[in-house]
């Protein structure tokens, strides 16, 4: 049986990756590269329910799971294993081979990894032309979307429908919408790049369940995340990408836009606060998926000389010699070579290609903490220090304290993602068995304090951005059951656990202005709840002997010391009329 290369492009929403899930499992072993470590864990998941954990291994730069007798890896694109032959391979999100930081990986897989059955490119119908400039004789088969997405215009914050997710792209942006829909709407899932996958998860099932009905993220939404969302809205369309300030590009807008609508479900996009409207050119572009093609892509030297640190250098600066694949030198691990090259206590003492190798590997370490190009090499020299020589290892003495000080779950949303970013490097530096004395150990102690960290990111995050009361209380109110209401002996009334208000004789308080959306979940939640225990309350008045009954200074009937009747003007002067209080 020949191989075969097929260029599977087309927006989002078309299926191309449950396809390649479909092939690959009809094979009997292949290999999915994906753009996220978060998409990767998410097609694990699904290929293990197919196979079974003892034939599906995941490979990423934070996690590895290998049985002996894996059949399929699913991993990221950089993790890839390229020694191992399978019949399948299928590369996701190819469009990606034109970033600056990482597209040199994905080119490397385009160019040189095959299934020895059959190879799938996944990606957006930008590539179609670049992929033909190539060469690579792959077959191409566009995708049409399975729904319409449609431009929506401006709307209002307060305004937007249900089932929105907010895109903005700054920390202080999405916080601030967050809090305004927790005023206005009851609250909002957050997504954002820097959470961990567990908290990712964690906050888009909140909004899965319904529990809230918006969510606020930044352009982190746009690959990884299936989502059951109406309408998409930015509200900014500029973005930092590490080195400077830019607009996006209508393709990286129609990305994120694509997020509306799902399978036959039709989606909108639209802007929202300060975002400039889209042009007509721009939308149009966005409606019909149609974008100026990549014209090249990031590529890197994959066959490096690892004799001398110079010579290593030099053999990642070779030019490919094709006008269409282009090599970036400011690359971040090509740069924090050149630092430690240039370190007096590192650079001068690397000799033979075993301590060059480590040295590159050590380069390579990802910038987990976003510290810059100086803090990041910064990090890289404090490690190279110990671990230039290849049999040098970093102590557990060491790695403890270092781990101490980031297990710590206390602390604000700002506290517990720096603590995040931060074990993201060990966690990577577990997976590295000859940098560790005992990685198998430090891997469970770097993803367990990760997951703490992640529930507890989660649990701030909510604390924050959703007000539990209310969306309990408007989540009740759909639900066809009969409110679970309690009335305790000191006159509080809880509905679904929450405390809505005190009912003093028939008369109900609830504890909020009925003008805010919390209130009127607590109006609308008592109304439906408290006519039960007030006719309860009734039936006791009835009941009870003359003695039960007092009146007060104020001309007030009290049943146990609350009013519950008032005296009025009757047919004489003894014989007044009494007026319920309350039980309205």
């Amino acid at each position: 049986m020949s191989s075969t290369l097929k260029a599977i492009l087309g927006p989002t929403n078309t299926g191309k990756t449950h396809y390649a899930i479909e092939r690959m499992t009809g094979y009997g072993t292949g290999m999915i590269g994906l753009p996220l470590r978060l998409l990767a864990r998410e097609v694990y998941d699904r290929v293990v329910e197919r196979k079974g954990a003892a034939h599906v291994a995941l490979v990423t730069g934070e996690e590895r799971i290998v049985p002996s007798t894996a059949r399929y890896w699913v991993c990221t694109v950089e993790s890839m294993p390229v020694d191992v032959r399978v019949d399948f391979v299928a590369i996701d999100e190819i469009q990606l081979a034109e970033d600056q930081d990482r597209g040199h990986v994905f080119t490397d897989r385009i160019l040189n990894l095959r299934g020895s059955h059959e190879t799938l490119l996944l990606g957006s119908d930008t590539m179609r032309g670049v992929l033909r400039t190539l060469d690579l004789g792959a077959e191409t088969e566009p995708r049409e979307r399975f729904s319409e997405l449609r431009y929506a215009g401006h709307c209002k914050i307060t305004k937007l429908p249900k089932r929105t997710a907010i895109v903005a792209f700054s920390t202080d942006e999405v916080y601030a919408i967050g809090e305004l829909l927790r005023r206005q709407k009851g609250g909002a899932a957050i997504v954002m790049g820097a959470l961990s996958p567990r908290t990712r998860n964690a906050q888009v099932a909140m909004y899965q369940s319904g529990e809230v009905d918006y969510i606020v993220a930044t352009d982190a939404i746009g690959m990884g995340l299936n989502l059951d969302v109406d309408r998409v809205v930015f509200a900014s369309r500029s973005k930092f990408d590490g080195r400077r300030h830019r607009l996006l590009t209508p393709a990286e807008c129609a990305q994120i836009a694509g997020r509306a609508g799902r399978f036959r479900t039709d989606g909108e996009f639209g802007e929202t606060a300060t975002c400039p409207h889209f042009d007509e050119e721009t939308w149009k572009a966005i409606e019909a998926h149609r974008f100026d093609p990549v014209d090249h892509l990031q590529w890197r030297n994959s066959a490096l000389d690892f004799s001398s640190l110079r010579r290593l250098i030099l053999s990642l600066e070779k030019p490919s010699g094709h006008p269409a694949l282009i090599h970036n030198p400011h690359a971040l691990d090509e740069w924090v070579l050149r630092r430690m090259s240039e370190d007096g206590a590192i650079g001068p003492n690397v000799a033979g290609a075993r301590r060059v190798k480590r040295l590159w590997d050590l380069a390579r370490l990802p910038d987990f903490r976003k510290a810059g190009p100086e803090g990041h090499a910064r990090l890289v020299l404090g490690l190279a220090e110990t671990l230039a020589d290849p049999d040098a290892r970093l102590s557990d003495t060491g790695l403890e304290r270092r781990l101490d000080d980031l297990s710590s779950t206390q602390g604000d949303i700002a506290k517990l993602q720096q603590r995040l970013a931060n074990i993201r490097t060990w966690t990577y530096a577990a997976h590295r068995p000859d940098w560790l004395e005992n990685p198998e150990k430090w891997q469970d102690r770097t993803r367990e304090i990760e997951d703490s960290l992640s529930d507890a990111l989660h649990e701030a995050l909510t604390a924050r951005f959703v007000d539990r009361r209310t969306t309990a209380l408007l989540a009740s109110l759909k639900k066809e059951d009969a409110l679970v209401t309690e009335l305790t002996p000191e006159g509080d009334v809880r509905v679904e656990g929450h405390v809505v208000g005190r009912l003093k004789g028939l008369t109900f308080e609830p504890v909020l202005d009925a003008r805010t959306l919390e209130g009127k979940a607590v109006r609308g939640a008592a109304q439906a709840a408290v006519r039960p225990l007030i006719v309860e309350r009734l039936s006791l008045i009835v009941a009870a002997p003359d003695d039960a009954f007092k009146l007060n200074d104020e001309g007030q009937v009290e049943h146990i010391n609350s009013p519950v009747g008032q005296l009025v003007k009757g047919s004489g002067w003894m014989s007044p009329r009494v007026e319920i209080i309350g039980a309205a």
